[in-house]
This record gives structure tokens, C-alpha cells and sequence, in this order.
């Protein structure tokens, strides 16, 4: 390859596990376990936090 196509490529991401900290206000809190649903991830939720707004923080 030229050196040309390499200047253009992406920096490479290292994979880093770094712990970063977040201050949520809200109404309720679940921990739950993410299952496998095809190929992607799933967590159920109560019924009644249907049309509500989430936030997802993944903690391991």
C-alpha cells in the first residue's frame, strides 16, 4: 500500500477496559442480566416502563 492510503486510514482503537464514572437522576433502578436474542442482546423490562425514556449503562 502507498503511504498515501495509509494516511488516510483510521487511528487503530485499542481495547481498553477503563471505568468511567456517571451521575443519573431518575425514578427506578433494575439490574438485570442482558440474554442472547438472535444477534444481539435483550433485557426485559417492566411492563409499566413502556413509552418511558432508559438509559442502559453496561457495568461489567
Amino acid at each position: 500500500m502507498s503511504d498515501e492510503t495509509n494516511q488516510k486510514r483510521e487511528p487503530a482503537v485499542e481495547n481498553v477496559s477503563q471505568k468511567v464514572k456517571f451521575e443519573v437522576y431518575g425514578e427506578e433502578m433494575l439490574e438485570k442480566k442482558v440474554k442472547s436474542s438472535g444477534n444481539s442482546g435483550r433485557v426485559y423490562l417492566p411492563p409499566n416502563w413502556v413509552g418511558h425514556n432508559v438509559k442502559i449503562i453496561r457495568i461489567d
